[in-house]
């Protein structure tokens, strides 16, 4: 039986004051509530983990709600009848935000928050909704609330593992979930010699064990600490960069899978119904005017919502409807979200020190069904042929080195795969995996600049691609990845060979390494029994890289005009900071490495690449070649010509060249 939605409105009204956007004219926001009652012995909805251990309504239905956020063009048949579902990031908009070049904003409501206006000035109509059962209100979050699973009313327990990294000094006290805007699951005990509490610099470093009375499961009240089932106090304070490991047994893991169901559930409302279950209109539909086409985008953590999503089945409704026509996951690297699982943690993912050995990179890896000669197993995301979308897939060099992103277009030892019809893969090249585009290069934990590349124009284009592929069949580009066929898709120690002297810099050692992980005999049932899971070192999948040019930026992928153009080396990768694990690649940050200005400055520093004096005779050369560089992109639909005027007005103004 279909699920029953009802909507909750409660803020509808002018965005951006009115204000109109080209031949689409003004837009509205809404902003609400959306309650779900869903059938748990509909086949459809049998593989949420424990939906049949949730609480059950007086129809035998289960209910949960989550927040809804909607802009959509006032007259909807102005618009392009497109909808882009923007996948929230532990409960933050991100699509206006990265398609317009605007402030981030959980509600965008001003002119302000329209950026550029791109996504309106097409016309999309834009909805995001909760997903993740485990993040908190606060700060404009997006949540769901999804109901807590219980064994004929006894609660359910399970072995937790969760992991602590600081960044500062002076920090004693977490909570369980080790931040502040996802919840914790609740230990059982307050018996520290129940759990297991340890702590290394290295991911590879033995485990070194806490006393049990060392620690409490505590919080802190005016300074002293307080017992709590949802804390964890460690008196002599967490050591800024270690790794501090506790798994414990812990009770009552929510229905988290719920968050699949709801966003296909939503969805199909909004593309098909009329009213919802009490006769409230569906606000997408003005007499015959509704939406013909649904896109989902997401980055890093929502692209392995959309990975996931498909490749578990959602990506269909009750009524056997595809959801998604395209989706755009961005920054995903390999990996696909772990939320249908108990005691589930979406919001982790495995980097070389942080979070390693979470489950988000299994395989399948790719878009294509293969067979893994590591493991036996036969599988792929894509494998519904009547229901699969097209994809566009893209990634920045941090996704090679932190986040297994060659995986996604080689087979699990490395051998280059054919183009999938139906899927489009892009390295955004040089870049790395979140650059505000309203933000420079930024300071942080880590030993160099961070890389402030801006590949928003990319996006931009590829929507455009995305919608012409979906609509009119027009095939998009071909991808553009770094291949083992032509030499540009290699190791680290080739990277490190080829790599140029710069003063203070040094290549990382290697890649975010993996191996095959054993969870437990129940992990397919989506049970994680065994904490932490065991790798096997003799079944390595191989972790690829791109290979560099003379300056170190990257050879393959789309080469923005500052990358064709360059003002200095932009790399993926960053190192953490001395004592704090300094040989680690600092989390997902990549490196911003300016060209000196004179051939003296380089000389006398030692530094190889080529000075900007020696590279630009003047300002209208450099603009020249600016202009190119970005008129090649337009002609290969990688760019749009709005952004290739942004370009060049921006290397007119470089104020490096002064």
């Amino acid at each position: 039986m279909d699920t029953q939605v009802r909507l909750c409105i409660d803020t509808r009204e002018p965005f951006a004051d009115g204000m109109a956007f080209g031949d689409v004219g003004p837009y509205e926001r809404l902003a609400g509530r959306i309650l779900f009652a869903i059938d748990p012995e509909d086949p459809a909805n049998r593989p949420i983990v424990d939906l049949d251990q949730a609480p059950r309504n007086a129809a035998g239905l289960v209910e949960y709600a989550t927040d809804v956020y909607i802009l959509k063009p006032l007259d909807l048949a102005r618009g392009n009848r497109r909808l882009l579902y923007d996948v929230n990031n532990r409960g933050n908009i991100r699509a206006v935000q990265f398609f317009n070049d605007a402030p981030h904003s959980n509600a965008p409501s001003t002119a302000a928050h329209a950026g550029n206006g791109f996504l309106m000035r097409r016309g999309y109509t834009l909805v995001a909704s909760g997903w993740q059962g485990d993040i908190l209100p606060g700060d404009g979050r997006l949540t769901i609330q999804v109901p807590v699973a219980r064994e004929n009313g006894s609660p359910i327990t399970g072995a937790v593992r969760t992991e602590f990294i600081v960044e500062e000094a002076g920090v004693s006290c977490l909570p369980l979930s080790g931040n502040d805007y996802t919840a914790s699951y609740e230990s059982v005990s307050l018996d520290t010699r129940s759990a297991t509490f340890t702590y290394r610099e290295h991911e590879t470093d033995p485990r070194q064990a806490i006393a049990p009375e060392a620690w409490q499961f505590a919080r802190l009240d005016g300074g002293k600490p307080v017992p709590s089932t949802w804390h964890c106090y460690l008196p002599a304070g967490f050591r800024p960069g270690w790794i501090y490991e506790l798994i414990y047994t812990a009770k009552n893991p929510l229905v988290m899978g719920l968050g699949f169901t709801g966003v296909r559930d939503l969805l199909a409302f909004l593309l098909h119904a009329d009213a919802d279950a009490d006769g409230m209109p569906n606000p997408l539909k003005q007499g015959d005017i509704g939406i013909e086409q649904t896109y989902g985008w997401g980055r890093s953590q929502s692209g392995r919502f959309l990975r996931e999503f498909v490749y578990r089945g959602f990506n269909e409704d009750m009524r056997g409807r595809r959801i998604f026509d395209g989706i755009a996951p961005h920054v995903a690297g390999g990996g696909r979200v772990i939320l249908n699982y108990r005691f589930a943690q979406p919001g982790r993912h495995p980097r070389q020190h942080e979070d390693h050995l979470y489950a988000s990179d299994q395989f399948p890896f790719a878009y294509c069904v293969l067979t893994d000669p590591l493991t036996g197993k036969t599988d792929g995301i894509l494998k519904r042929p009547a229901t699969d979308p097209l994809v566009i897939h893209t990634q920045t060099a941090s996704e090679y080195w932190q986040r297994r992103g060659s995986l996604v277009h080689t087979d699990p030892l490395g051998a280059d795969l054919p183009e999938r019809e139906g899927v489009r893969i892009f390295l955004f090249a040089s870049s790395q995996h979140h650059a505000d585009p309203n933000t420079g290069p930024l300071q942080g934990p880590y030993r160099g600049l961070s890389n402030p590349l801006n590949t928003t124009p990319l996006l931009r284009a590829l929507l455009d691609v995305l919608d012409a592929w979906v609509t009119h069949g027009t095939p998009p580009p071909p991808s553009r990845v770094p291949r083992r066929a032509d030499g540009t898709l290699i190791s680290v120690a080739e990277v490190r060979a080829r790599f140029p002297t710069i003063p203070g810099v040094t290549c990382p050692r290697e890649p975010n390494r993996l191996f095959v992980q054993e969870f437990g005999p129940d992990f397919e049932r989506g049970i994680l029994s065994k904490e932490p899971p065991e790798e096997d070192k003799g079944k390595e999948y191989a972790v690829l890289v791109p290979q560099v040019d003379a300056d170190g930026n990257d050879l393959p992928g789309i080469r923005t005009p500052h990358i064709e153009v360059p003002l200095a080396t932009f790399t993926g990768w960053n190192l953490r900071l001395p004592g704090c694990a300094e040989r680690d690649l600092a989390s997902l940050n990549g490196s911003y490495l300016p060209f000196a200005k004179t051939a003296a400055q380089r000389q006398g520093s030692g530094d190889v690449r080529p000075s900007l004096q020696e590279r630009y005779r003047s300002r209208a050369q450099y603009v020249r070649a600016i202009a190119l560089a970005a008129q090649r992109l337009v002609e290969q639909r990688l760019l749009l010509e709005e952004d290739a005027d942004r370009y060049v007005a921006l290397a007119m103004q470089e104020a490096t060249l002064d």
